[in-house]
Order: structure tokens, then sequence, then C-alpha cells
């Protein structure tokens, strides 16, 4: 078995979903394994990591309405506000997807649907420099 890690950072410029299927993808499948297990992992807690459908961009749309649905900002059930109305939604939304994700490794690639790709899911209005950890094991 042979492993392998590798960090990217995402410039994120406030609240949406990125797509960072081409980094993951381009990352992994040059590591030469033939059958392994991708693990990224997010190091924030306003912020998470969805596979989703990339074919038609309604549905990234669709998915922040709806977040913005049952987390909105400013609301009054919040006591967590230190740094603003968007701060508690974002952690709410972390909680209620991922902050990690599994891919298996098949004949050399990683084994994703055909109409499925990777985002990082901002949930702040701010600007921030997100830090997602790849990790590979294989053979």
């Amino acid at each position: 078995m042979r492993q392998f890690t590798q960090q990217i950072s995402v410039k994120a410029q406030g609240r949406r979903l990125y797509d960072i299927t081409p980094q993951v993808l381009n990352w992994a499948n040059q590591l030469g394994l033939n059958t392994g297990l991708l693990t990224l992992y997010i190091q924030h807690t306003s912020a998470s990591l969805l596979i989703n459908e990339n074919y038609d961009s309604d549905v990234l749309v669709d998915m922040e309405a709806f977040f913005n649905r049952i987390a909105p900002d400013g609301d009054a059930l919040f006591i967590h506000t230190v740094e603003g109305p968007d701060d508690m939604p974002a952690h709410v939304r972390t909680a209620l997807t991922q902050t990690s994700l599994s891919i298996p490794i098949i004949d050399g690639k990683a084994a994703l649907g055909q109409w499925q790709g990777i985002f990082l899911f901002e949930h702040r209005h701010m600007s921030a420099t997100r830090r997602i950890i790849m990790h590979v094991i294989g053979e």
C-alpha cells in the first residue's frame, strides 16, 4: 500500500458552491494507483464539502435557496453572533453537510458518477481561503 497527501487552497469569494472537481481529479488520477480510497477533509467549521450534480447549474442555485430557508442569516434563534449574522447559520449548514468525503479509486481513476462533481460549499458571505486536505491510500 502507498499513501499520498496534498493540500489545496480555495479562495472563496462569499457564499456559494465552488466546483473543485478538476483540482481533485487531476491530482488523484496522476498518482499511478490502480485501486484505493481518496479522502477529502476541509479544515473549517463554516464551510463544507459536497458531492452533487455538476451538469445543471440550477442544482447549485436550488441548494443555496434551500439552505437559506432552513438556516437564515440573522435568525433570532441564534445567540452566537460574534462574527456577524451569517456566522451561526454557517455552522448549522456545516453540521448538516459534510467535512469529509470518501471516493473509491478504481482502475486508476476516482470513481465519481457521470454527473457528479465535488464542491466546496462556502457558508459565509465574506471572502476566505479554505484549506482542503486530500489523502489517498491504495496500490
